[in-house]
């Protein structure tokens, strides 16, 4: 039950400030960079994001220091975000699944990609880092 509440408390965190940050995105940065290089210049910012709320996550809820448990967090955590981004792009936009995935920039769609794996890793990968030192 911990690691299914930590990968929440994960997602809410990362959630919400993509949720934030996709506002900024939309409104003011891709008008004025396009699409595809505002979605890019999101990146590093919701990375570090990714970065602290696995650290926190995994020192909040105390998570023992084993790869499964790590990524079974992160695993939660990029569910739940897919779930909520699914249900936001048929919800508010009115799109399709299949709609949404063929309009997506290539570039900017593997760096989604590669965030995701990355969000789901962090917690493994953070703490490896952390068992080094």
């Amino acid at each position: 039950m911990r690691i299914f509440k930590a990968g929440t408390a994960y997602f809410l965190w990362v959630f919400a400030t993509g949720f934030v940050l996709g506002v900024v995105r939309e409104l003011w940065l891709a008008p004025q960079l396009g699409a595809r290089a505002a979605e890019l210049a999101e990146m590093p910012v919701m990375l570090l994001v990714v970065v602290l709320a696995a650290r926190w996550t995994t020192r909040r809820f105390a998570l023992p220091p084993t790869p499964a448990v790590w990524l079974g967090a992160g695993g939660f955590a990029v569910g739940w975000l897919l779930l909520a981004e699914i249900a936001l792009v048929l919800g508010l936009r009115g799109m399709s699944l299949a709609d949404y995935l063929a309009g997506r920039d290539p570039v900017a769609g593997a760096a989604y990609a590669i965030s995701l794996l990355l969000m789901a890793a962090m917690p493994w990968l953070l703490g490896r880092w952390a068992g080094r030192r």
